[in-house]
């Protein structure tokens, strides 16, 4: 094959997504649900220190922006098309801040930016989601900020469901049964959608597969990353519906951006 052919099989269309540097879920799912559009979009991984999610200053310093920074610009030698924060910190730490991480991101490296939490937000917008069901891996106390923060935003958390786990590496070894069992205890009681957040779960074939099985929206956050840098590039999701309904022709009116938090 020439180089003309191969320059030619290359995607359209290329996703940069900074990764917690203890994740060892993201990468791997988020290239088997996009396989389907091999055609269109590539998706290419940064790495920045983080290894454990708490409440305290130690914590929070990993999410600092200067690190993070650094990451993005080794995904714009790559002449990314976006470039996507793929955690959910902003779900504890406050919305706005993703906001401000994304304005960053793309003041450094003139790429639009987007993130887990702002793919949530605007996807839980466009569905009209007022009562959710929140599954974790967290502690209590991380997972009450999270339910604080949606309760500002005007949606409650009916129902809610976490391990009570603080080493972001062991978040990969709570297991699909595990997973599957929160989930069902929380759709019990009734939500609009139930929310995986965290993206060191493995959650989005379950997600997808209970979904079907009990007819309510199961939104993961793998998968929802994934949906926000197709939306923000302009690569329809509809190829990716096996893998949930938010990839749905109903789902391409909503692209986050650092307006949404």
């Amino acid at each position: 094959m020439n180089s003309e052919n191969v320059h030619a099989s290359l995607p359209a269309k290329r996703i940069g997504m900074l990764t917690p540097s203890s994740n060892t879920v993201l990468e791997p799912l988020t290239a088997h649900m996009l396989a389907p559009l091999a055609a269109e979009a590539s998706v290419h991984f940064s790495r920045f220190r983080v290894t454990q999610i708490a409440l305290d200053a130690a914590s929070d310093d990993q999410f600092a922006l200067a690190p993070i920074l650094d990451a993005a610009g080794l995904l714009a030698d790559a002449k990314c098309d976006v470039i996507a924060w793929n955690g959910t910190s902003a779900s504890w730490l406050g919305f706005e801040t993703d906001a401000r991480l994304c304005a960053a991101i793309t003041e450094r490296t003139g790429i639009a930016a987007t993130s887990a939490i702002l793919s949530l937000n605007a996807l839980l917008e466009a569905r009209g989601v007022r009562k959710l069901g929140l599954v974790t891996p967290y502690t209590s106390d991380v997972q009450d900020r999270i339910i604080a923060n949606y309760r500002a935003r005007g949606i409650e958390t009916v129902a809610e469901a976490h391990s009570g786990q603080r080493d972001n590496f062991s978040f990969a070894e709570v297991t699909g049964e595990r997973i599957e069992a929160m989930i069902r205890e929380v759709a019990a009681k009734g939500p609009d959608a139930i929310a995986i957040v965290c993206t060191n779960m493995r959650g989005p074939l379950v997600a997808a597969r209970l979904e079907r099985e009990l007819g309510l929206p199961i939104f993961d956050s793998v998968a929802f990353t994934l949906l926000g840098c197709l939306q923000e590039i302009g690569v329809a999701s509809d190829a990716l519906a096996p893998f949930g309904s938010m990839f749905g022709t109903q789902a391409q009116d909503a692209c986050p951006s650092t307006s949404g938090a």
